[in-house]
């Protein structure tokens, strides 16, 4: 939706005035947009053109007119987030600076891209094509033009061996900072059919981008399709909480010691909890998962990441400090979810008072670490 069709747009927000000494800042969330699927067609073969207009994206959901995720905003984002051009927020790269980048002095944007997925599509030929063509536009018009911007290589992980391609011929091209699959796949993500790619994106150091997103077609509930927005808004930390069980207990870290994996866009309040009740099961149950020589807790904070938007907040401010103590402060990066409605302002997304040693390692130097920035 673009103002001209009803979205609203409110003049751009003045940008914060920002001092020589201010800390700069690694985003791990920002998402980038096409301007309309046309965008990919230069990076299309004629073949694949000619599919995009016969047959059109085809994802195995059941709504034809909506999106099975629907936000309570137009275009998922903020009121001023609307481009002057009336271009979908997010798909202009000089707004997207003025507007994020230059206003609260981002160093390094971590992207990504929600739609299309190429992973999601029925056609894997074609899905594999289409994330060729993706990784094609995001070097040649985000990350070439804005090296303050990086990348994840979009791959069409339903066929890991195309995936594990895509993953080959991206690795060590400057502007790429890690692998991205889609959450909602059509098995845990933990499976064995998918541990190619994640071999693969281990052995080039690159980290498992696992931004809560897909539509296999199947609700984000075990019980259906939620009635409201309010409850599938929290479903998607309750979908990561399947892939963190999937990947330690199927034994991905255990047999990748390397490999690296950061949810996004699910906040990390929920994981101490979680880890608690797998660590007990493992407990009881240790002779069903013999790869797993140690606790799940011990896997997560070796292995995972998490980003910090949408930020916990729960009344007494030192509960989320005791969260943080349980998970490791090494294991949060700061994300704005730029230009979301829900976007976390660096200047106030933390009402939890911070050290300058916690404020660094939480807003850049964790980031800078997991996707070896330096």
């Amino acid at each position: 939706m673009t103002p001209d069709d009803g979205g609203p747009r409110a003049p751009l927000a003045a940008a914060p005035a920002l001092s020589r000494t201010r800390l700069k800042i690694v985003d791990c969330d920002v998402h980038h947009a096409l301007r309309s699927l046309d965008a990919l067609r230069p990076y299309l073969a004629r073949r694949w053109c000619e599919h995009l207009d016969t047959y059109g994206l085809r994802y195995p959901v059941p709504f034809l007119r909506s999106s099975s995720y629907p936000k309570a905003a137009p275009a998922l984002s903020r009121r001023d987030a609307w481009p002057p051009d009336g271009s979908p927020p997010g798909a202009d790269l000089d707004f997207l600076r003025r507007q994020l980048l230059d206003a609260y002095g981002i160093e390094h944007g971590m992207l990504h891209l929600l739609t299309p997925t190429g992973m999601d599509e029925r056609n894997q030929e074609f899905g594999a094509a289409l994330c060729r063509a993706i990784n094609e536009w995001q070097r040649a018009e985000w990350t070439a033009p804005e090296p303050r911007l990086h990348a994840a290589i979009v791959v069409p992980g339903e066929d890991p061996a195309a995936a594990v391609a895509e993953i080959e011929h991206w690795a060590g091209t400057p502007g790429f900072a890690q692998v991205a699959l889609i959450t909602h796949a059509i098995e845990p993500l933990g499976r064995r059919r998918y541990w190619p790619i994640y071999a693969a994106a281990a052995h080039h150091n690159l980290p498992l981008g696992l931004h809560t997103s897909g539509a296999n077609g199947r609700a984000v509930t075990p019980a259906g399709w939620p009635s409201y927005y309010v409850e599938e808004h929290h479903e998607v930390a309750i979908s990561q909480q399947a892939v963190l069980m999937s990947l330690v207990m199927e034994g991905v870290f255990a047999h990748l010691p390397t490999l690296k994996a950061v949810i996004v866009e699910s906040g990390f309040a929920w994981v101490p909890s979680l880890c608690w009740r797998l660590d007990r099961l493992w407990a009881q149950h240790r002779a069903e998962v013999p790869d797993l020589r140690e606790p799940p807790s011990a896997y997560v904070r070796r292995h995972m990441w998490f980003t910090s938007q949408p930020l916990d907040e729960p009344d007494r401010a030192g509960d989320l400090r005791d969260v943080l103590d349980w998970l490791g402060w090494d294991r949060l990066l700061f994300a704005t979810d730029y230009p979301h409605w829900d976007f976390d302002d660096p200047d106030s997304a933390f009402k939890l008072p911070l050290s300058d040693a916690e404020r660094r390692m939480i807003f850049r130097d964790n980031a800078r670490a997991v996707y070896a920035l330096d």
